[in-house]
């Protein structure tokens, strides 16, 4: 497997990572847990070392399950894990909004430590920022979990360009991360420049726009009732039959590389910039290695070039995310 690096002095991972949190939540029904924990270490064994999990995905059980199925090979791979909604740490009650509050900060590390069932966080993102702590204050609540062996490496996640600059002054950050795919480059305008000048990786999640690059879903498909896809403006029938277009130049690429639309998808992401990594997310044994066959396409600067042509030419419909969620984005 190939490895990249997550910012200067980040950890290295695979150049692949696995987004954990549709295993419990999000995207319907949740998978079967011995399954799931039998997928992540299908993962490992394949050469997958980067996990992504949070406390929110559950809330909990996505720690634990992840906790659980990495603990036979923990020293062979970096786990993230994020704070930063306000849950109830006892319960698991949504409070909603979000808390970051240092002492909040120290609290969450601690129970993600213990669900987890680890001594150390690999990486500790803040999920979503919160306006009303200083990001001074959370990047220094997060250098003393780190002076203190119990974090290795900072990350934000969704977090805007000011943010980043004023964590990273406080402690270096090694990585952002945020959506970014063929379906969704909000992330070039400034973000991506960002983390460039101050060298932080990119870590991006929904590399295939939820499924919708993977020519799976077009305006007929009908999610279940606890999908979130089911709120998302982008997934109405109406966007998706309007969106199909880039789907449409995803597939002739595909055909002619010998590769799948989900494998394009991926192979794009991480030809743009070597400090990029995808953590695609699946329940299904097929999809990981599909995924993982990402590795072996090449687009040349001329496919590229291509791809960047054809999809100036498009107009993507609807938000990425619900008005709500948007608004706690960017900051």
């Amino acid at each position: 497997m190939q490895t990249r690096t997550l910012g200067r002095n980040g950890p290295a991972v695979s150049a692949i990572g696995f987004g954990c949190m549709g295993m419990t939540s999000a995207y319907g029904q949740p998978g079967d847990r011995q399954d799931m924990i039998a997928l992540v270490r299908a993962a490992v064994e394949r050469g997958v070392t980067f996990f992504d999990t949070a406390e929110a995905y559950g809330p909990f059980a996505n720690e634990e399950l992840v906790g659980e199925a990495l603990a036979p090979v923990r020293d062979r791979v970096v786990i993230a894990t994020k704070f930063g909604f306000d849950i109830d740490l006892q319960s698991g009650e949504r409070r909603g909004g979000v808390n970051s509050r240092p002492e909040h900060i120290k609290a969450v590390a601690e129970a993600s430590l213990r669900r987890l069932g680890t001594d150390r966080i690999d990486l500790f993102y803040q999920h979503r920022v919160d306006p009303s702590v200083p990001m001074e204050e959370v990047a220094g609540a997060v250098r003393d979990l780190i002076a203190e062996g119990k974090v290795g490496h900072f990350g934000l996640s969704e977090a805007g360009v000011g943010s980043i600059r004023r964590a990273h002054a406080v402690q270096p950050v090694a990585a952002v991360q945020s959506e970014y795919s063929l379906w969704w480059r909000g992330a070039e305008s400034e973000i991506l420049p960002t983390l460039e000048e101050l060298g932080i990786g990119f870590v991006s999640f929904s590399p295939l726009g939820a499924g919708f690059l993977t020519g799976k879903i077009d305006e007929n498909t009908k999610f279940e009732s606890t999908d979130f896809r089911n709120a998302v403006p982008r997934f109405s029938p109406e966007a998706l039959k309007a969106n199909m277009a880039l789907v449409d130049l995803v597939r002739g690429v595909a055909a002619r590389k010998g590769a799948t639309p989900a494998q394009i998808a991926i192979a794009w992401l991480l030809a743009q910039k070597p400090w990029i990594v995808p953590i695609p997310g699946t329940t299904k044994l097929r999809r990981l290695d599909e995924n993982l066959g990402a590795l072996a396409v090449e687009l040349t600067a001329g496919d590229l070039h291509e791809i960047d042509e054809a999809a100036s030419q498009i107009t993507l419909q609807g938000a990425r995310l619900p008005e709500s969620a948007l608004k706690m984005t960017g900051l």
